[in-house]
């Protein structure tokens, strides 16, 4: 008998072709992560979920009975109920490092659209505004490879940024939960005062909401540019909202938020230091093979009683 997934996303052609030859083993249920109905529909049957984004609750998990693997299409599992899905017996696994050069890549895109003022800049042009060019361009704007990049959480994605901005020039410092011996360690204090870009890269736990509040963006270097693709919650937004209105940070950009999908009367959207992307710095073609092949391959284990990779949690009598 085929084995059930809910995949809860919507394929593309290029994901359809590749889980294609799977089918005489593999029962795939495509359901978009908004279809609450569909979802609901396929929940009792799933054996296996493909997870993106929209959150599994508890209760979500005691509707699905046959359910053995939540498989996260990604790294971060905070929104899964986690102890819910052990209690359940419920394994629950993730891809470490499957979409970190995506996420690197999209992180250096939002330090140099935020550096170089590029919405600003292409609003302007798109009027016929753009000439003759703003003088404080050349007073305010930067190259990273001119500037201290500073990586808060240093895991798969913050290493890959690194070597990007270092291939640029740029001075690399980064920090983790303790003094690594590594070239560049600083404590959080440290990195905050000295880098003219801080990136993070962290997982959202208790210990890391809201870890960049009113006094850590206070002690920011004057006109730095924060990026996050990590999680929303890891910055206090009310509080970036008034460093970027103060220009005490001359830039942000940002490709997660503390809600998603972002309400329309976030301030966050009305000003113009700010670049905004819809958590999408991970969906790329290259990303989705990664994912794709991972999925597949720990279905595989789970068909053939072989231990599944990459499990996060202890789940009861597994």
């Amino acid at each position: 008998m085929a084995l059930r997934v809910l995949a809860h996303f919507v394929p593309g052609p290029q994901v359809l072709d590749f889980v294609a030859p799977e089918g005489g083993w593999l029962d795939i249920r495509w359901c978009a992560g908004d279809d609450d109905n569909a979802f609901y529909h396929e929940l009792p049957d799933a054996e296996v979920i493909w997870h993106v984004l929209r959150p599994l609750s508890g209760d979500d998990l005691r509707g699905a009975p046959k359910l053995r693997l939540v498989h996260k299409l990604g790294a971060g599992v905070n929104t899964i109920d986690v102890q819910a899905a052990t209690e359940l017996g419920i394994a629950v696994a993730n891809m470490p490092g499957a979409n970190a050069p995506s996420v690197a890549e999209g992180a250096v895109l939002l330090m140099l659209a935020a550096l170089r003022r590029l919405p600003v800049l292409d609003r302007l042009t798109r009027e016929g505004r753009g000439w003759p060019s703003d003088p404080q361009l050349g007073e305010t704007v930067r190259d990273i490879g001119g500037c201290t990049v500073g990586l808060v959480g240093y895991g798969n994605i913050a290493k890959h940024v690194g070597q990007i901005v270092a291939a640029m020039g740029a001075t690399v410092l980064h920090t983790s939960t303790r003094d690594d011996g590594l070239p560049g360690w600083r404590t959080l204090a440290e990195l905050l005062a000295a880098s003219d870009i801080v990136s993070l890269h962290l997982p959202l736990t208790a210990s890391t909401h809201h870890l960049l509040g009113r006094d850590q963006l206070a002690a920011m270097k004057p006109g730095a540019v924060l990026v996050n693709t990590s999680r929303g919650e890891l910055i206090d937004e009310a509080a970036l909202v008034d460093a970027l209105r103060s220009n005490g940070l001359a830039a942000a950009g940002l490709d997660v938020f503390a809600v998603e999908p972002v309400p329309p009367d976030n301030p966050l959207l009305r000003l113009d230091n700010v670049v905004l992307t819809p958590h999408v710095s991970w969906y790329t073609a290259d990303t989705m093979r990664r994912y794709l092949i991972e999925a597949v391959a720990n279905c595989c284990r789970l068909r053939d009683g072989q231990q599944l990779a990459h499990v996060v949690n202890q789940p009861t009598g597994y």
